[in-house]
């Protein structure tokens, strides 16, 4: 749908738009005069115009998701100053995201540190010409499609959980350390998937997948720190729900993605999701030609070896007991737990949990359905009663004949009757380290 420019009305509401428009810019004012004269002047430029009279309007029309290239800021205005304003804007966006150009009859030195100080990319002093205007606009505009394209490679939330503004500001060695939450998923057989297509048909493939996967953790206050073929890695830097929101989330949209390559004649894909909560470093390594952002920490490793269990285990999502120790309601996920896993060469087991929240409403009922054997059969097991947790498990089997983890239990539960369990026997996998 082609958006248009109209002549701004007098009265206080948003602009609606005739010609066609490039960029949209959001313009701030409280006055309707000045309001007229932006209007006016933005006309020569092509732009879409939205108009806010104050700087409570201009937060909320930013914080309801429309999307504004350029803000047009004056400092004078009732009740909320555009200097609070751009404060506001910058808890959200970064300079080099959305930039903020101030507009006011203000011209001491003073006035202009403070706009600066308040976040604003630029300052324009009242009265100024309309070729003056169109000039700033499309300097800033430049700058921000080249911070886009950046964006791409270097996450605008890499910069921002390293407090920096702008990847000009990136040096080799920044880093900072904190706990955060790794995701790391995969496509399940990937290889055998990738030898029946044409280099071009693995990347349309890989990118239409993508495509439905990854604004999942966008919206959900991730970022991904790398692509490693069809493996993506993902950091959430504030809450561990974040992550397990966006893991249920990615699995939903698989399946509607699976619903559209069936429909094309194509078999559907599954993949296995890991997270796991930690400390970890998040940085720049490399050297003065050549740096890359990356993630150094043993949370990596654990996530990683998490999805792998994923095929094991016949789950598509597991997570760490850190993890759901930063989920506030857990009730709110359907889980249960697996076991205690370790890591080869480290000395902590650490309590595995299958996330079922994201598979088909039938996998859902059958596992709720068979939730208490299930319980009742690891129970056992980890308590070396194997005749009865056989006898649970076998249960679980006779309502959900699926079930990977039951059939796994209830073999070696037959394979402890038969050889009996060995001395250090603590009922903990050991998996192979990367």
């Amino acid at each position: 749908v082609q958006t248009l420019v109209c002549e701004p009305k007098a009265q206080k509401e948003q602009t609606e738009v005739c010609t066609p428009a490039q960029f949209r810019v959001l313009a701030v004012d409280d006055e309707p005069i000045n309001q007229q004269v932006l209007a006016n002047h933005l006309a020569f430029g092509n732009y879409q115009v939205t108009q806010a009279f104050s700087g409570e309007d201009a937060l909320q029309k930013i914080e309801h998701g429309e999307k504004f290239d350029l803000v047009l800021l004056d400092i004078m205005m009732p009740r909320m100053s555009g200097y609070e304003v751009c404060r506001k804007i910058r808890d959200n966006y970064l300079p080099s995201e959305l930039p903020v150009i101030m507009i006011t009859a203000k011209n001491q030195v003073a006035d202009l540190v403070e706009g600066l100080s308040s976040g604003a990319n630029d300052y324009l002093a009242k009265p100024f010409s309309k070729d003056e205007l169109l000039a700033r606009i499309r300097t800033h505009l430049n700058l921000l499609n080249i911070n886009t394209a950046y964006g791409r490679f270097v996450p605008n939330e890499f910069l921002r959980t390293l407090g920096r503004e702008s990847i000009l500001d990136v040096q080799l060695g920044d880093q900072i350390q904190g706990t955060m939450t790794v995701l790391f998923s995969d496509i399940r057989s990937f290889t055998t998937l990738s030898e029946g297509m044409t280099p071009k048909e693995n990347f349309d493939f890989l990118n239409a997948y993508l495509k439905h996967v990854i604004p999942a953790i966008r919206t959900n206050n991730g970022f991904i720190d790398k692509y490693i073929g069809d493996a993506v890695m993902a950091i959430f830097p504030k809450h561990p729900e974040d992550a397990v929101i966006a893991a249920v989330d990615a699995l939903k949209q698989v399946a509607i993605y699976n619903r559209d390559r069936q429909q094309r004649g194509e078999f559907p894909i599954n993949i296995g999701i890991g997270l796991h909560t930690g400390t970890l470093m998040l940085g720049t390594i490399g050297d003065e030609e050549r740096m890359d952002g990356t993630v150094i920490s043993d949370a990596v490793n654990l996530a990683s070896r998490l999805e792998g269990l994923t095929k094991k285990y016949g789950a598509s999502l597991l997570i760490s007991e850190f993890t759901l120790a930063g989920i506030v309601d857990p009730g709110k996920y359907q889980h249960r737990f697996l076991g205690k896993v370790q890591v080869k060469g480290k000395k902590e087991a650490v309590a595995v949990f299958e996330v079922y929240a994201g598979d088909t409403d039938a996998v859902k009922a059958l596992k709720i359905s068979t939730h208490l054997d299930f319980e009742n059969g690891l129970h056992y097991y980890f308590a070396k009663e194997f005749v009865e947790a056989a006898g649970c498990f076998k249960k679980v089997l006779a309502v959900n004949p699926e079930d990977k983890t039951a059939k796994l239990y209830l073999e070696r539960s037959a394979q402890f009757m038969v050889q009996g369990v060995p001395e250090d026997w603590e009922g903990i996998e050991i998996m192979e380290s990367k």
